[in-house]
């Protein structure tokens, strides 16, 4: 299946968006790493702004202090969530054990 060809105004839109939608993503990492947004607040949040929806949830725990790969892969693990999931993907279930885990509110 190959994508429909683009105009020059298509594509530029599309590069604009996806600016857009990276800055979004990089916001909240930045929040997440200083402690001036809660994975709660993202995850409710994600609901709304479809660039949040898109962030793994890998990158999502990675950026909060103290949480790396290897702790990432392991948390995800234990709660059963696939590597390659993301945070729109999260079911229920899934949202509240990722949450308690952290020790947050949803």
């Amino acid at each position: 299946m190959s994508l429909p060809p683009l105009s020059d105004q298509e594509r530029a839109a599309a590069l604009k968006k996806a600016a857009v939608a990276r800055t979004i993503r990089s916001d909240i990492k930045h929040g997440l790493k200083s402690g001036s947004v809660t994975v709660a607040a993202v995850i409710n949040a994600a609901s709304g702004e479809p660039a949040l929806g898109r962030l793994k949830v890998t990158d999502l725990l990675e950026a909060l202090p103290g949480i790396g790969k290897v702790r990432a892969t392991v948390i995800m693990s234990e709660l059963g969530i696939a590597p390659t999931r993301r945070v729109r993907g999260l079911g229920i279930h899934q949202r509240r054990m990722l949450v308690d885990y952290l020790g947050q509110e949803l």
